[in-house]
């Protein structure tokens, strides 16, 4: 039996599972750095414990400075079994997070679609081929750390959940932010098999966390998983960290951001589409487009064939790419624009990226899918679109860039949404009351 985990405060340690994203800024390796900063802020005693590869946060990480199931140890180990015996001092140089860190600056990217091999590996646990990197991980939690409770930020690492259950005898926590989009990407018989694992290892899991009730029941209906074991937690950001601008509205040109991954499943060529509609209409002809966010070596070419478009249409002057930015320069682009859309292809669980927007006061227009809908009915502050058609996303968009007051005050109702229902310690209030929950079972 776990500790109790009284009701003020948790008085036993929480061990909690990120994964790193191969040197990428990572929307879930932010919130979970958020989460556990503003855990500790409130006296509860977490550890962030890194998985795959380093995170990277654009606030201070809190995350401990070592690595477990390192991506070069679990590759070597899937694909050539002489590295599963070799001693651990072995395994523990090449799991060193600045070796980690600099092969990911070479340009490590991860694909679904040539990973299938290595999640089932993962997945098997104990069992599998990985089996001395669950050793190191549970040996860890066990005699150093003594945790009463282990999160993990998504299932796909859950690989080790029955040895934790078997060994350490605690709650496990689970948080499901995107695993459908891996796992939907898988190519069979990979996609099949790893999601029958996955259903499999549920069933040792107390509880999971989603941000939304889309994605609960997406994710419990795809797994075969008992709905009653969701909790919904508010996705939150630090709201204080982002103001509105102080600029007069009408002393610039309307301006559209995007600030996502440059990617075709974050759907920038259909905002590319809808920007170039928006200036053919009388006053918004010079209205420019700002975009930030990683651009990865395998959508380069997506993204040149946005520019050439960009350029044939004569509107290249009007374009900016921005790139990675900080955490001020993140402030300072969302201070830069008078609307965002990242209309997504697929079904976004979070949306950091809107909560974002909107504690900066500029109002978003979003596709009326994935997490999307529930997002902007607790904030306000936003506009809804049928998903994928260009015509009304530039409708909406432009209905905001020709009246920037009415934009403004838009923006304004969705920072009161913010910070409202979407801080980050609301949020952490929230997941600290299903760990107490289910140390309490």
């Amino acid at each position: 039996m776990s500790q109790l985990l009284h009701d003020s405060s948790i008085n036993s340690r929480v061990a909690y599972l990120t994964a790193g994203a191969a040197g990428m800024f990572c929307g879930s390796c932010m919130r979970d750095n958020a989460m556990a900063s503003a855990l500790t802020r409130m006296g509860v005693d977490i550890q962030l414990i890194p998985t795959y590869t380093p995170i990277r946060t654009d606030e201070e990480s809190v995350a401990i400075d070592q690595v477990f199931f390192g991506g070069i140890n679990v590759y070597l180990q899937d694909r050539y079994p002489i590295f599963r015996h070799l001693p651990r001092w072995f395994g523990w140089m090449l799991d060193r997070p600045w070796l980690i860190r600099w092969l990911a600056g070479r340009g490590m990217e991860t694909s679904a679609k040539d990973l299938g091999s290595l999640t089932l590996s993962m997945l098997q646990g104990i069992d599998g081929p990985v089996a001395n990197e669950v050793r190191r991980l549970v040996d860890y939690l066990k005699e150093d750390l003594r945790p009463g409770v282990v999160g993990l930020t998504n299932l796909l690492i859950g690989g080790c959940i029955p040895t934790l259950k078997k060994e350490l005898g605690v709650p496990i926590v689970v948080t499901l932010q995107g695993d459908d989009l891996f796992l939907l990407d898988l190519v069979e018989p990979f996609r099949s098999r790893s999601i029958e694992r996955l259903s499999q290892i549920g069933k040792d899991v107390d509880a999971f966390v989603t941000f939304s009730n889309y994605y609960a029941d997406f994710m419990a209906d795809l797994l075969h998983l008992d709905r009653s074991r969701f909790h919904i937690i508010p996705l939150g950001i630090q709201a204080s960290d982002f103001e509105p601008t102080t600029e007069p509205v009408v002393e610039r040109l309307p301006t559209l951001g995007y600030f996502a991954r440059i990617c075709p499943a974050k759907g920038f060529h259909h905002l590319v589409d809808a920007w170039l509609m928006i200036r053919s209409q009388p006053g918004l002809e010079k209205t420019k487009l700002r975009a930030a966010g990683w651009l990865g070596g395998g959508d380069q070419a997506f993204f040149d064939e946005q520019v050439s478009r960009i350029g044939q249409a004569g509107a290249a002057d009007d374009f900016k790419h921005i790139g990675i930015v900080d955490r001020e320069g993140k402030r300072t682009f969302f201070q830069s624009i008078d609307v965002l859309s990242v209309p997504t292809t697929y079904r976004e669980p979070k949306g950091l990226f809107v909560l974002e927007s909107l504690a900066s006061g500029v109002p978003v227009v979003q596709p009326a899918h994935g997490a999307f809908p529930e997002l902007l009915a607790s904030t306000g502050g936003g506009i809804l679109v049928p998903p994928e058609q260009t015509r009304s996303l530039a409708e909406a968009i432009a209905s905001l860039l020709a009246d920037r007051s009415q934009a403004r005050m838009l923006g304004d109702q969705g920072r009161q949404g913010v910070t409202r229902a979407h801080t980050s310690d609301l949020s952490a209030r929230k997941i600290l009351e299903v760990f107490q929950q289910v140390a309490r079972q």
